[in-house]
């Protein structure tokens, strides 16, 4: 009962901090036109103290707003960093950073990228230090998810409604058999840095009081791995395939990738398990996620030590190397050294037996020797 009363009366004082908000902003932005004021407004409704989502009618007038207003975006992301900054209240603080995500989902491609540059130039902040100092899982879940919008400011949506890493030299669309062999080492360090962002954003940190919004921010950034993770699965089945042609240096920074993917692959598949036990939206279209074993990365290792060491230019066939990996394994595991490999060490030999054998037939009888013997 008590916590029912505590709870209505901050969400009074919430509604009355919001509406002293909303009447500064009228006031103090009037010099400024009344486009922006209107922006302004409209993140302080968005994002008010109350517990319901972020309203579909919010996002619209913002989009409409900054659409017709040029010039506008460095301003709406400057108050949207501002409402993150100065607010103490968990409930505004995500639904700051939902209203960021679903920009950068819902905006069009011309918006996506201003609002980027406006991340870069420093106007869009996703500052959390109001909750640094707290160890709650409210304020460990928002650290979380500032920390994955930090990364995925460095990701657009292209024309086929994929997401794609931003390289520094524009926006690099396309397969990875069309690019180069540097182009795979820069696309797979960012696809296993988004990886570890969306691993932090643990659905056991979300409190009940927050579920509602909790949850339909994961579910935004669920649908997001999604797809990176496909892009993550398919460079590296392209990686291992182009393991033997690339340089020494190469192979070291390829095993380095494949040792990361080992420990992601397991990772996201326990998060994709937890996920589809405890979120209320079961709708979701989780991918199969293939977990590459540590054997598989240290068969690779080993042919890469036996190149480097070999004075042959032609490279072991990697079904060696993990026949090899495989035997080194029985025997520490079994402790013998000479029967895993004595029953395959035999000789095989195909020789012509001297016995005949008499079949029978209608004109008479047939002699043939047998075809043949392995002894």
């Amino acid at each position: 009962m008590g916590v029912d009363i505590q709870n209505k009366i901050r969400l009074a004082l919430g509604s009355v901090k919001d509406h002293a908000s909303i009447g500064k902003a009228m006031i103090y932005n009037h010099h400024d036109g009344k486009a922006f004021s209107d922006i302004e407004i409209a993140v302080l409704r968005a994002t008010g103290h109350d517990n319901g989502p972020i309203g579909d009618k919010y996002m619209h007038e913002i989009l409409f707003l900054v659409s017709n207003s040029p010039g506008s975006i460095p301003f709406l992301a400057e108050r949207i960093s501002r409402r993150l900054c100065k607010t103490r209240h968990r409930l505004v603080a995500l639904k700051t950073l939902s209203l960021i995500h679903r920009l950068l989902r819902g905006g069009n491609r011309c918006f996506e990228q201003q609002l980027r540059s406006a991340h870069v130039s420093g106007h869009l902040q996703m500052s959390t230090n109001s909750f640094r100092k707290c160890s709650d899982p409210w304020s460990s879940f928002l650290r979380s998810y500032a920390a994955y919008l930090e990364e995925r400011v460095g990701w657009a949506i292209n024309q086929a409604g994929k997401l794609e890493p931003v390289m520094f030299n524009g926006l690099e669309f396309g397969c990875y058999e069309e690019k180069s062999v540097d182009m795979v080492f820069r696309k797979l360090p960012k696809c296993q840095a988004f990886i570890d962002r969306v691993l932090d954003c643990s659905p056991r940190d979300i409190v009940p009081v927050a579920d509602s919004l909790a949850q339909a921010a994961l579910v935004n950034t669920l649908k997001e791995s999604f797809q990176v993770y496909i892009m993550l699965y398919e460079g590296i089945g392209i990686l291992i395939n182009m393991f033997f042609d690339l340089t020494r240096p190469a192979r070291a920074l390829a095993c380095d990738i494949l040792e990361r993917a080992s420990r992601q692959s397991k990772e996201l598949y326990d998060l994709y398990e937890t996920c589809k036990r405890v979120m209320e939206n079961k709708n979701l279209e989780y991918p199969n996620v293939q977990i590459i074993t540590m054997d598989h990365v240290l068969a690779l290792e080993q042919c890469s030590s036996f190149m480097s060491t070999s004075t042959s230019t032609t490279p072991p066939p990697l079904s060696d190397c993990l026949t090899t990996l495989g035997k080194e394994s029985e025997k520490e595991g079994n402790g013998d050294n000479g029967s895993s490999s004595s029953q395959f060490s035999c000789t095989m030999e195909t020789k012509i037996s001297k016995v005949w054998v008499v079949f029978e037939e209608d004109d008479g009888e047939l002699q043939v020797p047998m075809a043949m013997d392995i002894v």
